[in-house]
Order: structure tokens, then sequence, then C-alpha cells
């Protein structure tokens, strides 16, 4: 579906508007779906993107429209989910598309790319640069249609046992880490795996892996990885957004009424901005929590930032020679990153300087001294 029928058609004020609710009460069909993730239940913001859209459809259809979710592992695994959907095992998935890339690395533009996008930029990306386009395209050979549902901003770093003081110590790094994150990490020396959101912490703590990456403090602590790894780094330069999506397959797309095509887009919206809204707000309370209990905060070493960004732009222009539709989406992609990168520094990115600048009081004034 185009943004601008979005707009025009499955708004939020648009569905909600007096009269669309009858379309809904007259529609004669009841649809039951089956919607599984890739992420397990205790992850309450992302699985929550999950039972958000869930509820949003039925309410914006009188019920008519139901989706059962399922977390990773109750019908496929977490990372199988493009396969279930593609293969019509179910009708929706909850996934980072960038967990597929293997396949194609153009489904890294999806999601995020190492030193790319912010999460406004990807949104304006998305919705109004083209991305949705070529999406549009690219998932057909798949038998899906995508849906941008939930964010997670600038991702942390990760979670190590060891400290990490210079690109020496990323040689040989066994590391949890999806997507081409870990393809940039294999260039510096390092050992990437992809491993499942609720299989992490066991091979943390049985010492298969050195290291992990997740997402941020929120979704870090609930899995525990302070528990056996107490470095704790910024910033995760392979996230610097990382946007979800929720595939459907094209069949069973095609079958919807528009009125329950336009409740479910809408949902997806509603999604990708409260998720994002949620993490901002849990985040800071989870980081102070984590320091608390002991874990060191650190800032990864300017050669490592150097190495790993010179290792990314040599990886896009392989990529691009190998696989043509990773060249289609680059070439204006990296444009458009260059054009918003300009942008943010100039009014937001100064604005942000400062404030970090100020400490955590946020520079509170003061005001006048008195006078003696």
């Amino acid at each position: 579906m185009q943004r601008r029928d979005f707009i025009k058609h499955g708004g939020i004020a648009g569905v909600l508007a007096a009269g669309t609710a009858p379309a809904f009460a007259q529609a004669p069909t009841t649809f039951n779906w089956r919607m599984t993730s890739s992420f397990p239940k205790s992850l309450d913001t992302l699985y929550g993107a999950n039972e958000q859209v869930a509820k949003r459809v039925a309410e914006l259809t009188s019920n008519k429209f139901q989706l059962r979710t399922f977390a990773a592992g109750e019908i496929v695994p977490g990372l199988q989910v493009l396969d279930a959907v593609q293969n019509a095992t179910v009708e929706v998935g909850q996934t980072a598309l960038y967990y597929y890339f293997g396949k194609d690395p153009a489904f890294g533009f999806a999601s995020c790319l190492p030193f790319g996008l912010n999460t406004r930029q990807q949104n304006a990306w998305w919705y109004f640069g083209g991305g949705e386009q070529l999406y549009a395209d690219f998932l057909k050979k798949y038998n899906c249609v995508g849906f941008p549902g939930y964010n997670t901003g600038c991702q942390m770093g990760g979670w190590y046992r060891k400290e990490i003081k210079s690109l020496a110590d990323i040689k040989n790094l066994k590391m949890r880490i999806g997507g081409p994150g870990g393809v940039i990490l294999a260039k510096m020396g390092a050992t990437p795996q992809q491993i499942a959101g609720g299989d992490i912490y066991p091979a943390l703590e049985k010492g298969t892996i050195d290291a992990a990456e997740w997402v941020g403090p929120h979704d870090d602590e609930k899995l525990g990885f302070n528990k056996v790894a107490k470095f704790y780094y910024a910033p995760g330069w392979w996230e610097c957004n990382s946007m979800g999506h929720f595939i459907v397959n094209d069949k069973a797309w095609a079958t919807l009424p528009k009125e329950y095509q336009h409740a479910f887009t809408t949902a997806c919206h509603e999604a990708n901005v409260v998720t994002m809204a949620k993490y901002d707000h849990l985040n800071p309370i989870a980081l102070r929590k984590l320091v608390a209990g002991g874990a060191q905060l650190r800032v990864f070493p300017r050669d490592v930032m150097l190495a790993a960004y010179k290792a990314a732009n040599e990886q896009y222009a392989e990529w691009s020679e190998k696989f043509p539709e990773f060249k289609k989406m680059y070439e204006p992609w990296n444009k458009y990153r260059g054009d918003q990168a300009l942008w943010a520094r100039v009014a937001e990115g100064s604005f942000d300087t400062f404030m970090g600048s100020l400490g955590s009081s946020g520079g509170a004034a003061k005001g006048p001294a008195k006078k003696a």
C-alpha cells in the first residue's frame, strides 16, 4: 500500500471517522489469522508491538478481524518468520527483516545498515524517500507485503566479558550480532554468530560466545545479560535505528476487504510511533538500574569506530557489485543519507550536543545569585 493511499483512505483519522464504523459493522466476513513473532514474550516492548497491533485491528474492525499472536518458537523459530509467511504457514509475521540478509543483503535497508539512518530518518526514507516502493517491489519474490510496525532507536553496542580497549580486542571475538553488522565485524577479525533472542543468555553464560548485542537497556535488563558480562558498550553503530516490520502473505492480503487492510495499516503506524516512544521512556530508567547494579558503561575506542566505518563502506561496495537489488537500493539510499546527515547537524544535532554537554542534570537553571 502506498503512503498516499494510507493518508487518503487508511489514516488514523480516516479509520476513526464517524462514517467508517458502519462499514466494519456491515462487513459479512470474519477473518482469523495467525501472527508469529521473532521475539519471546518476555520482551514486553518488542513482543508488545505484536499484541498492540492485534488489539487495535480487532478494535477497528468490531472484532471481525482477529490476529492470534504467537511468540518465537510457538509455531516456528524466531529466525524463520519470513519463511513461514512466504510459505503461508501463517498469514502474518512480526520480524526484523535484516535477519534475512543472508538471502540478499538488500534486506538490511528495511531495518538498518551500519552507520546508516537514525529512527526519524529511516521513517522519512520509508514513507517519503522511496523506501516503501522499493520494498514493495523487492518483497514480491518472497510472496510478502511489509509494513513498519516498531523501532528501537539507536541501540547499544552490547555486553562483553572483557573490556574493549582497542581494535586488537575485536580480533577473534565470538559475538552474537544480527544482520549486516556481523559481516562488518567479521572484516575486522571477529567471529559473528546470529542467535535468536531467547537463546543469547545461555550462550553468553556458558562462554560459547564472548559478547552479545541485543537492543538497549530496557530489553537487555529483562534478558539478564548484565549477570554474565559486565562491560556495556555504546553506541550500536550497526543499528543506529532498527525498524521492524509486520509482513503479510500477499495472497492472504489480497483476500482482505479494503476496510480491513486500512485497519491493519493504521495499527502498524500506531505501533511504529508508540513503540519508539515507549523505549525512549523506559531506557533511561533501565540504564540507571544497570549501572547501579554494577554494569560498567563504556564507549567504543575511536580506532574501533573508524575501522568499522571503513569496513562498512568497503562492504557496501562489494555488495553493490554482487547483488543487483542491493545496488538498486544503495545508490538512492546513500544520497538520502548524506542529505539527512547535513540537515541533522544544523538544528537538532547542535542542540543535542549542547544538552549532552550539560550532564545528567539537564542543565537546570539555578537562577541569579543572591546578593550578600
